[in-house]
């Protein structure tokens, strides 16, 4: 009888277990669910690429190649050692990134990625902060996950390193955290970013293909511009996802900002804001689905959406469905037509209702992983 007891008591331990495991697998989105319940993610880091959604679903990063272990956090932007992160970001072959321990890198000028790359800070807790970040230009395949990128600086007029090949003259960067430049198949995921001088995200000039995911973002202005100008029509092929995200304390404005271009805007979690959450310009066609918008106290600042034109804006396509308004706070929506963002069936993923976001975002930002464990 004895032995009987302890067998049903085990087993209701066991079902327990697996209830509360699956209770928090039903709470996570549809990127995390794909990789983090699984305990093997650290021997098998490039299942991770599997994962992205929406427009950036096709990047690889350095799926299909070699590992390479940062274990160096100083740098030459003109002459990159071994064992540093620029030395492996310009490399010509596919390589995924990783962290020998915990850093913080400041980097000396602005960090060029070449293609087929993934920096992973999974394990460790990575922080690119303190001068100029990270560009990504005429590049593609790149999956940046799992790091803190704050207080970015403008760079500096000089030489940087692109590749094994190649230092060119760089005029300096403006002090965006990361600036998507003509650069197509990118996804940023579970990231940091805060304070910078100018953008935490540009994508401009063509830039394409593009997922922004799982990041926490916070103490800035102008935290996203989609769209260099507004006369720059190669800005018209723009398509970006921008999902799960929490939009924290402090931020102000362009959450994002879209010119031309197409966004789909997905169970994000908005903080408030100072002056609005999603706006722009030059007839940009924005589809805000799912999102929980909590609007700030001053009556003046409740409308999430701003077009920065005074007229002609009514015929934009802007619409909402599913959304959840906090707070007082409302979308003005525009035009006719569907806005749907026509996805392929390898990247659609479910979008839930705004009353489930808290719950999907709340582990935006970088995640405390450990291996042989669920992340």
């Amino acid at each position: 009888m004895a032995s009987l007891s302890l067998t049903t008591l085990t087993l209701a331990l066991l079902f327990s277990s697996f209830s509360s495991v699956q209770s928090a697998n039903n709470n996570m989105n549809p990127i995390d669910s794909c990789w983090r319940p699984k305990s093997n993610w650290a021997s098998n880091r490039r299942a991770l690429a599997d994962c992205a959604v929406g427009f950036g679903t096709n990047a690889v990063g350095g799926k299909f190649g070699a590992t390479y272990v940062v274990t160096d956090p100083s740098d030459n932007p003109s002459k990159p050692k071994p064992g540093t992160l620029r030395y492996g970001v310009i490399q010509s072959k596919p390589l995924w990134i990783v962290f020998a321990r915990s850093m913080v890198i400041k980097l000396g000028n602005e960090l060029m990625l070449n293609s087929y790359k993934t920096i992973d800070g999974r394990g460790a807790k990575v922080e690119i902060a303190y001068g100029p970040c990270i560009t990504i230009q005429h590049v593609s395949h790149v999956i940046i996950h799992g790091i803190s990128i704050h207080d970015c600086k403008p760079g500096n007029s000089g030489l940087v390193q692109d590749s094994p090949s190649h230092v060119g003259h760089r005029r300096g960067s403006d002090g965006d955290a990361i600036d998507i430049f003509d650069s197509s198949d990118i996804w940023i995921d579970h990231c940091y970013l805060a304070r910078s001088a100018d953008g935490l995200i540009d994508v401009i000039h063509g830039s394409t293909g593009i997922t922004i995911s799982n990041n926490f973002f916070t103490n800035h202005d102008k935290v996203m511009l989609f769209g260099h100008d507004d006369n720059n029509l190669e800005d018209k092929k723009i398509k970006i996802t921008v999902a799960f995200n929490r939009f924290g304390p402090g931020l102000i404005q362009r959450m994002p900002r879209v010119r031309l271009g197409y966004t789909h805007v997905a169970n994000n979690r908005y903080d408030q804001w100072g002056m609005y959450a999603i706006g722009g310009s030059a007839n940009p066609t924005i589809f805000s689905e799912g999102n929980y918008f909590m609007a700030p106290k001053r009556a003046d600042a409740k409308q999430v959406t701003k077009r920065e034109v005074k007229s002609g804006w009514t015929k934009w396509k802007w619409r909402s469905s599913r959304d959840r308004f906090v707070n007082g706070a409302y979308f003005v929506p525009s035009g006719y037509g569907t806005s749907a963002p026509a996805y392929t069936k390898a990247q659609s993923f479910k979008v839930a209702d705004g009353s489930m976001v808290p719950a999907l975002t709340s582990n935006a930002g970088p995640l405390s992983c450990a291996p042989y464990t669920s992340c």
